[in-house]
């Protein structure tokens, strides 16, 4: 694999003189601290929402902005800061990114009403936009043997895959011990200390500035990707049918103009003819079916443990512990399984091990205990832990050599407006948890429907993802 700008120290005068394989430990964590900040924050907030509307106002539709806000600025410009990240380096990019980051949440902890910590919560989508494609591609140059890619991979997905977890427990304490203003204090020190060790040990000299960059075109991707993550969180709220209705119309109408613009552009910020490459496709592919069928389901299993069961936030977040550790626990033995298999064969074990998780679900039945719970959570679990850094490795190895942000941007695009989709689809079809019969035949719909999507998937698998040894040849 060719990696034409990831060796060379001398593009660098002032990198640091640390021993090369502490030099790269160092930046693997560091890529990770990005990670883990940009997953926190998706979920940090929820447990907070209730001190948040004591003490700001703004009322339920309030609350939701202040988490939906974050996550459509998010996902709308992931493909953009993958764009700039090959274009003007990933490095400075992911310190732009970092710094932004700590500046709107230093406004979101000193937010004086609901509609400026709206506004903060989407800048910090903005910045985390920015930050998670350079992490990636960050990782990606830093250590260029597939080999060692892969259990690169496992490990930045792994702790990536903490987040989840730690969202509401820390959440909790934070919220419960000092306040929820704490929840976003806590990202400004550790944003700080990331850029400046980024900008110390990271190499630069990565980015090619003489490749023109389609702004027109990063511009329709940001509206159409906001526009459709928007419907996607605006029909599982309280937005009325005749909003989202239009806001439909007008994502396909965006969608429409990137493509056009995709296909006339000279130099185009995402190339279509790349996803004439099965791997490609079928990789982002797989990566939105994962998110979209294990985002979906942790939600309406929180709701069921927290409306059907009544267990308090903090509660159901220990709860959902069997999901959350095989989940973290699995990505960097995946890492090392993509190092050996290649990522086939552990997204095939992952989505068949989905598939009886999600299966599981048909047998909850109103009188269940947590027991009964229990092997769907380890069967998604396990699954995502399988699954996250294989999907990741087989994109970034089907994408172009050159350009890893785009890679990147379009992997972790399909995994957020996934996610996003996910929520609001899975949750409307379990409908209220206060009314217990509905909602559980809903989660059995769920569960059927998550089962299917997952098999579907790993039929996908096996047609796109090449055996290891006889990948694609590289995309340019």
């Amino acid at each position: 694999m060719k990696t034409p700008s990831s060796a060379p120290d001398r593009e660098d005068p002032d990198r640091s003189p640390a021993p090369e394989g502490l030099r790269r430990t160092i930046v693997l964590l560091v890529m990770c601290v990005g990670m883990f900040l940009v997953q926190l924050d998706v979920t940090v907030v929820n447990v907070a929402l209730p001190s948040i509307g004591h003490d700001l106002g703004g009322g339920l539709s309030g609350l939701q902005w202040v988490v939906d806000a974050y996550s459509v600025a998010l996902a709308a410009f992931l493909l953009a800061g993958g764009a700039f990240g090959d274009r003007l380096g990933h490095r400075r990019v992911v310190v732009v990114g970092l710094v932004l980051f700590g500046l709107a949440s230093t406004l979101c902890a000193l937010a004086p009403a609901a509609g400026a910590l709206i506004g903060a919560r989407a800048l910090q989508g903005v910045g985390a936009a920015l930050l998670l494609p350079g992490t990636l591609a960050v990782v990606q140059r830093t250590f260029p043997d597939r080999a060692e890619q892969a259990r690169a991979l496992g490990i930045w997905a792994g702790v990536s895959a903490l987040a989840l977890p730690a969202g509401p427990l820390l959440g909790g304490f934070l919220v419960a011990a000092t306040g929820w203003r704490a929840v976003f204090w806590l990202n400004v020190p550790l944003v700080a200390v990331a850029a400046l060790v980024t900008l110390r040990l990271v190499p630069g000299g990565d980015g090619t500035p003489e490749r023109r960059m389609d702004l027109p075109g990063a511009a329709l991707a940001a509206a159409a990707l906001g526009s459709i993550v928007y419907c996607a969180v605006a029909a599982g709220g309280d937005v009325s049918a005749v909003t989202v209705a239009v806001a439909a119309l007008l994502s396909v109408a965006l969608l429409a103009g990137f493509l056009w613009r995709e296909r006339v552009a000279a130099a185009p910020m995402v190339p279509l003819e790349l996803f004439r490459r099965r791997a490609f496709s079928g990789a982002n592919s797989v990566a939105a079916a994962m998110n979209f069928t294990g985002i979906g389901a942790v939600f309406v299993v929180t709701l069921y443990l927290q409306g059907v069961q009544g267990h308090g936030a903090f509660q159901a977040g220990l709860m959902m512990l069997p999901l959350f550790v095989p989940l973290a626990a699995g990505a960097p033995l995946t890492g090392r399984l993509v190092a050996r298999f290649g990522p086939r064969p552990p997204m095939l074990a992952g989505l068949l091990i989905g598939v009886a998780g999600a299966l599981c679900l048909l047998a909850v039945a109103p009188g269940s205990g947590y027991l009964a719970l229990v092997p769907v959570l380890v069967g998604l679990g396990a699954g995502m832990g399988l699954l996250t850094a294989a999907v990741v490795a087989a994109a970034l190895r089907a994408g172009p050599d050159d350009r890893p942000g785009l890679s990147s941007g379009v992997n972790n695009t399909a995994r957020q407006a996934a996610g996003a989709l996910g929520i609001a689809v899975l949750g409307s079809l379990v409908g209220d948890p206060a009314a217990h019969g509905s909602f559980l035949t809903g989660l059995h719909r769920v569960g059927l429907l998550c089962a299917l999507l997952w098999a579907a998937a790993a039929l996908l698998t096996v047609v796109t993802i090449p055996r290891q040894g006889a990948e694609e040849a590289p995309a340019h």
